[in-house]
């Protein structure tokens, strides 16, 4: 993941923009950044006060867990399932989950299910198919 710019930068542009009569364009391009990255500065300026980037990363809490995360484990063990029934079935329970956080969920805790695929009952005639 990339650095954000310098604080420094930041000010430049802002300030280029806001005091020196220039416009985000002519400015993105004086100090060599996108349009787009000037025109979120200066939004951001006059939202909030400050240019100084946001947050980048940090761990984000796993969406099942607690009792959903223990009700989930006993369901996986009773039945045949579907990820897109358990996805039904959590949010019936008031957690509402995406199909590929079920999945990751059921194959971290290498849970899938698969079915078999239907084989005759052979008695002794299968040497005769």
């Amino acid at each position: 993941m990339g650095k954000p710019y310098s604080l420094d930068l930041r000010k430049r542009v802002v300030a280029a923009v806001l005091t020196g009569g220039m416009s985000r364009n002519q400015a993105a391009k004086h100090f060599g950044v996108g349009i787009s990255t000037a025109i979120n500065w200066v939004r951001r300026f006059k939202d909030t006060g400050s240019v100084a980037p946001g947050q980048m990363g940090g761990h984000k809490p796993k969406a099942i867990r607690g009792e959903h995360e223990a009700w989930l484990r006993d369901r996986l063990g009773e039945e045949a399932f579907t990820i897109r029934g358990l996805v039904a079935e959590l949010a019936g329970r008031g957690l509402k989950v995406d199909y590929h956080t079920v999945w990751n969920f059921v194959h971290g805790e290498k849970l899938s299910f698969k079915k078999r695929m239907a084989r005759p009952v052979c008695k002794g005639l299968c040497d005769l198919i």
